[in-house]
């Protein structure tokens, strides 16, 4: 029998890797963690989820201190500076750092700081800094690398006026105008940002709908109030090609349209982080995106290698790559394995959105009876106390057994809103139904009210119709 020096080696520290790697100690497996950033977190602590939500908070504090008539007495000469916003949003990663990596220190997981590169299915080698080599041997392998912003070869991003959404964290000007392509969440979270700074802003979508994942009523809602905080969003589009000058980029689209700005923002999706591995090594391939395929189990065509977090695609949320690196270790261990699929999805635009379950798209589709409950934020006391008036909560349920089937919601703190109707929609049968938050007292005044007021909304409407 092989004597590997580990029983679980971790490619990369992001969520995914430090959930597997935390979860592998706990369970008595000797495990270590390979990452190519001198400071643990993975891109989601460095450039991309913690940046830019504490980036938002920002700017949607400022929107509110803006909107406070003291507030606008004081800033009347001045402007919202993206820099010195960014500055503030920097002090947050530090902490970040430091709390991850007491994660590690704390559970005495071994770091190799480098780009690991297979040798074969059980052996890595490791580059690290001043052209140190390692070599390690493990029983199991998790590749769990994350991944970057997709960046075609037809766009200059050595040009300082264009930017993917790792680099627009070091943008050090704040542009009058900007031209977004790609209306995915993270263009969709940074037009709602730059709106909120005063910039001009153009969003670009190659498709005919902003994130047509969602629910149909949440996605018109999140363009009217795009719109209505002055972004134009162009649907349908095709780019054509770019031109480059030092005052700023010109964009072209196939339609004909040519739409100049000061600065691009590229944010056509995100490529996996596995070119780099050598993945023929252990008959691996992965696909035009760099992404890996994996099983129910998360092991990919080499059964003892098993992949994570971004680098798998879909959901690519940090909340569901810390579920699959557990799910992992569970795979390991012969355990019953979780396989991610009911994760809410969290947008985290101003206001910001978040859903679980079927939207009435889908329900219709799959001819399901249901009935819609709706509660708008400007109808709850604690909506009109807080200025948080805007948006909505929206449920669906069976018409029949009133069973919850999906939960969708458009305003403030909608990540936060969401987590109480999942927890609801998991109960036993018969527990999971939209009379729980009739049954149910809520503090007063709360946001959370709004699921009572939902649901007698719907009650009230699946009455109308008997």
């Amino acid at each position: 029998m092989a004597n590997f020096q580990y029983d679980l080696l971790v490619i990369g520290a992001g969520p995914a890797g430090e959930s597997a790697a935390i979860s592998a100690k706990k369970n008595n497996l000797r495990v270590a963690v390979v990452d190519g950033q001198a400071s643990l977190g993975g891109n989601c602590a460095h450039k991309g989820t913690i940046p830019s939500k504490a980036l938002r908070n920002a700017v949607k504090q400022a929107i509110r201190m803006s909107n406070q008539p003291f507030a606008k007495r004081m800033m009347l000469h001045q402007e919202l500076n993206y820099p010195q916003i960014l500055a503030a949003v920097n002090d947050i990663i530090p902490k970040q750092v430091e709390l991850h990596s007491e994660y590690f220190i704390r559970n005495k997981i071994p770091i190799f700081n480098g780009f690991a590169h297979f040798v074969n299915k059980n052996e890595v080698e490791i580059a690290g800094p001043h052209g140190l080599k390692d070599r390690v041997t493990a029983e199991n392998i998790l590749v769990a690398t994350g991944s970057r912003p997709y960046r075609p070869s037809n766009i200059d991003f050595n040009h300082p006026r264009v930017f993917d959404s790792d680099t627009i964290l070091q943008m050090n000007t704040t542009p009058s105008t900007i031209v977004i392509f790609g209306a995915g969440v993270i263009g969709c979270e940074y037009a709602s940002i730059f709106a909120g700074l005063g910039l001009k802003v153009d969003l670009i979508n190659s498709r005919d709908r902003l994130l047509s994942f969602l629910d149909d009523e949440i996605s018109d809602a999140l363009s009217y109030h795009l719109r209505s905080s002055g972004v134009m969003v162009r649907h349908s589009e095709i780019f054509e090609n770019a031109e480059y000058s030092d005052k700023g980029v010109t964009v072209h689209l196939r339609s004909g349209k040519h739409i100049s700005a000061d600065a691009l923002l590229w944010s056509n999706g995100r490529s996996g982080n596995t070119d780099a591995l050598n993945l023929e090594a252990v008959g691996l391939a992965a696909d035009s995106r760099g992404q890996l395929k994996v099983d129910q189990s998360y092991r990919t065509e080499t059964p003892n290698i098993y992949a994570a977090g971004d680098v798998i695609g879909w959901p690519s949320l940090a909340s569901a790559s810390f579920d699959q690196g557990r799910s992992v270790v569970d795979a390991i261990l012969g355990r019953e394995v979780r396989f991610v699929e009911d994760a809410p999805t969290g947008i985290y635009t101003i206001p910001e959105i978040s859903s679980v379950g079927k939207t009435e798209s889908e329900l219709t589709a799959a001819k399901v009876p249901y009935e819609v409950g709706r509660a708008f934020f400007k109808d709850t006391a604690r909506g009109q106390i807080s200025g948080e008036d805007e948006g909505m909560l929206k449920l669906l349920f069976h018409n029949q057994t009133r069973e919850i089937l999906g939960i969708h919601c458009f305003g403030a703190e909608a990540s936060e809103i969401i987590h109480i109707g999942q927890a609801i929609m998991q109960q036993a049968e018969g527990a999971n139904t939209i009379d729980y938050f009739v049954n149910s007292t809520f503090n007063y005044p709360t946001m959370a009210e709004a699921y009572r007021i939902a649901a007698l909304n719907g009650i009230n409407r699946l009455m109308r119709m008997r």
